[in-house]
């Protein structure tokens, strides 16, 4: 309120009473337009199967998009059989697009060590390859900060019988995965992996982080 007051001060000095008046109204439009435009900022994980990260991410709160796709190898616009031979050097993976006012990096961080075992290399259960491995695609040195220094405490605590083998490496290029591997466990709520695989992830989420649920 002191800020228009002051506006509505200047303008009068210089103007009439109505353009004054019309110009505070733009100006506090300004301010409420500014005010509900979303920060957006960007995460990638890679943790086994993007089916299963996905379903998890796509559930908390904060989150705007968890989209499955491929990062971290050499060849460009990968198909999915393409990436399962190994032979692009691309890790299944999801990017997130997640409000921080919301829910944070570390936050995310979190959910990502608890929904998958980051000590198996180039596999989680019987999904197995270098395209499952466990590695998060930084987007800035915040992220990889936070991200070397988790990893680091999680090693000190012994949290797994043995080390964390998460790579850590910047994001270059993500390339989302075809429609039909989109929201796969929300259209494929009973199909087998789905079943045994997938729902015990978002489980054990929902139970772990009930309060970060999205509505």
């Amino acid at each position: 309120m002191y800020i228009t007051g002051y506006i509505l001060t200047l303008f009068i000095a210089s103007s009439s009473v109505s353009e004054g008046a019309a110009a505070i109204i733009n100006t506090e439009n300004m301010i409420s337009e500014k005010e509900n435009i979303k920060q957006v900022e960007y995460a990638t994980f890679g943790g086994g199967c993007f089916w299963c990260i996905e379903a998890v991410f796509s559930k908390v709160r904060g989150v705007e998009s968890a989209t499955s796709g491929f990062a971290g190898g050499h060849r460009a616009n990968p198909t999915y059989e393409q990436v399962v031979t190994g032979a692009t050097g691309h890790a299944e993976v999801v990017q997130v697009a997640f409000d921080p006012s919301v829910v944070s990096y570390l936050q995310l961080l979190e959910i990502f060590f608890t929904v998958h075992d980051p000590t198996t290399l180039n596999r989680q259960g019987a999904d197995v390859g270098t395209h499952y491995r466990s590695a998060i695609f930084y987007h800035n040195d915040d992220q990889r900060l936070a991200s070397e220094k988790v990893i680091e405490r999680l090693n000190n605590e012994k949290i797994w019988d043995n080390p964390i083998v998460t790579e850590v490496t910047p994001i270059e290029k993500f390339y989302a995965a075809s429609e039909y591997h989109q929201n796969y466990f929300e259209k494929n709520p009973n199909q087998g992996y789905c079943q045994m695989v997938i729902r015990p992830k978002v489980e054990k989420f929902k139970q772990m982080f009930e309060e970060m649920l999205a509505d």
